[in-house]
């Protein structure tokens, strides 16, 4: 199987692919994105942001595209070319509280619905992809469109925000955490530390067992962000309730298994997304 990978927009072969610019509206607000068609279209995904200012997501999208997977990517509400008010910790508002996590997946259920109308084949499965805050997003826009038929996570977290958020107040950003801490130190943190900040909390686990279709979550064993060993503990409890969820863990990896040196997650993900768009072709 060849996979081609995009470090550079600026293909130094010609792409497999062609691209649009396109316009929708998700709760009163344009946003603007790019729509990315394969000359053979496998499979479909759109691309679901993490927290932040994030802008569409090219380089991501052309990889997808460029082995034969059709992309949907926006930017984010008040990002970019999209209207609408961004939400977020530059700007001094809480961009985890529930009711803008809700908002965020609203807009990548009408970036779905619009994807779909795009490509106008019923025979197209169509998934989410996207990493870190949009392992709460994904799940949320996938309960609200029954056209979403698989999630593809990068480093989202199985634990509550309020959870995650005391974790990474934890670890404090040091790269060698793990060398020095052991699991159960930092579980105690997760579970017992104060809240810095008040807001709606969100647990995926919730949603993730009212949920049918596939989804893999990919990890990385270095991550100072998401508590990977906690979150795999709470993959295999749903597993075990007969929930069509895997994971890939990468030890060596931290936080950014989508954008790290190695191309195996993306690799692995892409292949991942074929195998299941078969099966649910042949359904």
């Amino acid at each position: 199987m060849l996979l081609f990978f995009v470090t550079n927009y600026a293909l130094a072969i010609p792409p497999n692919f062609t691209t649009k610019e396109i316009k929708f509206v998700s709760e009163g607000v344009s946003l603007a994105g790019t729509v990315f068609t394969p000359n053979n279209i496998q499979a479909a995904v759109v691309i679901v942001h993490g927290s932040g200012q994030e802008k569409r997501m090219l380089n991501f999208a052309a990889t997808l595209a460029n082995n034969g997977i059709a992309v949907l990517t926006y930017d984010k509400r008040g990002v970019g070319e999209s209207a609408g008010v961004y939400a977020g910790p530059e700007v001094g508002t809480n961009n985890v509280d529930f009711s803008n996590l809700n908002l965020l997946s609203l807009d990548a259920s009408a970036a779905v619905n619009t994807l779909s109308e795009f490509l106008s084949n019923e025979k197209i499965t169509i998934g989410l992809i996207g990493g870190s805050q949009a392992g709460w997003i994904i799940p949320m826009a996938a309960e609200k469109n029954k056209k979403v038929k698989f999630m593809t996570i990068f480093s989202g977290a199985l634990i509550t925000v309020k959870e995650q958020l005391r974790f990474q107040f934890y670890t404090d950003g040091d790269k060698n955490f793990w060398d020095t801490h052991p699991e159960e130190d930092a579980r105690k943190h997760v579970f017992n530390d104060p809240d810095r900040y008040e807001f709606i909390d969100t647990d995926p686990k919730e949603i993730l067992a009212k949920l049918s279709i596939s989804g893999i979550w990919i990890f990385g064993g270095k991550d100072i962000q998401v508590p990977v060993k906690l979150s795999i503990e709470y993959l295999d409890v749903l597993k075990s309730k007969r929930k069509p969820y895997e994971y890939k863990l990468f030890p060596k990896l931290g936080h950014n298994t989508a954008f790290s040196d190695s191309e195996e997650p993306m690799k692995d993900a892409i292949n991942w997304i074929k195998n299941i768009s078969k099966l649910n072709i042949h359904k």
